[in-house]
């Protein structure tokens, strides 16, 4: 289904302006029972409460026909990398996570997520509602049995927790950073030994010195995990994910059984989560950072010469994963020249007024 058709049939911009919707008229008598696993914590409320959302709002455009039952990480599987499989396998119907914790499966799967320089949150959800990104995805992702639906987004990311701080490429040779996904070839390449660690694991490695640095989401949910406790230099921005998407991934044979009303309802919800994730983050954000550096941490932005470093890291990590993976390269292709459409825009009106306000 077109996105632009979905959107205007299932009225997910008066769902969105008004919080609440008429429920769909439930076709099937039988109730659907799902299970869904996410890739998160209960503990980091924002990003596993899309989930929630998607579940609550499935559940009243149904008239509760449709229940989506939401286990956090580790209940039914361990942690987010395996929320996928689980779908996959057929042990849940649904999972709510980031694509590119299956980088290891094949490279492709880091780009529903996001890449290294890439689309911001707004822009990516350009490509993927009306650019053709969701049917390029879902012809990936339908290699594997499953579709995807945009569930959720952190806007861009903080560059990190380190206990020293990252001046020159010298600073990288042997760093332990913790950094999913295609991001942690980019740091290798220059020096670094990245580490893919679950959110709840991260604090005790950087408090024991197992690992050098971490990164995670922004300031409310690097605040919730403590970091500021054990790492104080705080660094920006996560140029690695400059608008990461959290998806539904729905296992493709559980989906053609629903009823055409189930499918609308999930959709509706999907699109709903996907708004508030990023509006509930934005909210977030600023008081926790100012709390953040109230507690002493020290703001740092990676200066010129290690983003030029970074950036020509990243742009030679796509060229050798282009290389050996086609499908990394027809979508990476796709998604690079609709980003250059998007920063050529964004760089007028979007990034003058940003710099105005804030040299005011």
């Amino acid at each position: 289904m077109e996105r632009r058709k979905f959107l205007k049939n299932a009225g997910v911009a008066g769902i969105l302006a008004a919080g609440t919707a008429p429920a769909v008229h439930a076709q099937a008598q039988t109730t659907v029972k799902w299970r869904l696993t996410s890739g998160f914590p209960k503990s980091l409320d924002t990003i596993f409460g899309g989930a929630e959302v998607l579940s609550k709002r499935v559940n009243e455009l149904t008239n509760g026909k449709f229940q989506i039952q939401v286990f956090a990480a580790g209940e039914l599987v361990p942690g987010a990398g395996a929320a996928i499989d689980a779908v996959i396998a057929g042990t849940v119907e649904c999972c709510h996570t980031c694509s590119y914790y299956s980088f290891g499966k094949e490279p492709t799967f880091a780009i529903g997520t996001a890449l290294p320089f890439g689309m911001d949150c707004r822009q990516t959800n350009a490509w993927i509602y009306y650019g053709g990104g969701q049917k390029l995805l879902d012809e990936f992702y339908g290699n594997y049995g499953v579709q995807s639906f945009p569930g959720g987004n952190t806007g861009v990311q903080m560059g990190g927790w380190f206990h020293k701080e990252i001046n020159t490429l010298a600073d990288i040779k042997g760093l332990k950073f913790r950094i999913a996904g295609l991001a942690g070839k980019v740091w290798a390449r220059l020096g670094a030994v990245p580490q893919q660690i679950a959110g709840g694991d991260i604090y005790p490695a950087l408090e024991k010195g197992t690992i050098d640095a971490a990164e995670w989401v922004g300031p409310y949910d690097d605040e919730k995990l403590g970091f500021y406790k054990v790492a104080k230099h705080y660094y920006y921005p996560g140029w690695w994910e400059p608008g990461p998407v959290i998806h539904f991934f729905v296992a493709k044979k559980e989906w053609d059984k629903l009823p055409a009303d189930f499918k609308a309802a999930f959709e509706a919800a999907a699109a709903e989560a996907n708004v508030n994730m990023m509006a509930e983050y934005d909210h977030k954000n600023p008081a926790a950072l100012s709390r953040l550096l109230g507690q002493g941490v020290k703001l740092h932005k990676f200066n010129p010469a290690l983003m030029d470093a970074f950036y020509k890291s990243a742009e030679e990590t796509y060229a050798d994963e282009s290389a050996r993976s086609p499908a990394f390269k027809k979508i990476y292709t796709d998604y690079m020249k609709y980003a250059k459409t998007q920063n050529a825009w964004f760089s007028i009106a979007e990034a003058s007024m940003a710099q105005y306000l804030h040299n005011r």
